[in-house]
């Protein structure tokens, strides 16, 4: 009889000590009814029977892993493809923005005059080719 109630006392022992580890690991957000301290004191306070109202009532289930699915089937998706069509309709508006900016700058009424006055004149300063002016 004594070997039974020692095997008894040693289940007991270890079943209050996962649950008080158990308890104390759990993320206090998967506590239910009362908050995790309060939890970890009933444990301790009530061995055998803190651990079985933890496990019965003051555990929360794990959630379900989430059910992953397709884009056109994903409502936060759904939700952001009008802010997706703004975003590219904003970026197309700058690029046209841009490329006018752009072509305003290529414009030669707006660039610098680079040669002397007359470098234009495809015969040069001096008139047709081969005549300098004569002095003769």
């Amino acid at each position: 009889m004594a070997r039974l109630l020692l095997i008894g006392a040693l289940l007991a022992l270890a079943f209050w000590v996962y649950s008080i580890v158990d308890c104390a690991l759990q993320d206090p957000q998967r506590h239910r009814g009362v908050s995790k301290p309060v939890w970890i004191l009933i444990v301790i306070v009530l061995p055998v029977l803190g651990g079985i109202l933890w496990f019965v009532i003051g555990r929360g289930r794990r959630s379900a892993a989430p059910v992953r699915r397709a884009p056109d089937d994903d409502p936060d998706f759904l939700g952001s493809i009008g802010s997706i069509r703004d975003t590219d309709e904003r970026i197309r508006r700058l690029e046209e923005e841009l490329a006018a900016l752009d072509s305003e700058a290529d414009d030669p009424r707006d660039a610098p005059a680079t040669g002397a006055p007359g470098d234009d004149d495809p015969d040069g300063p001096t008139g047709p080719a081969g005549s300098r002016g004569s002095f003769t």
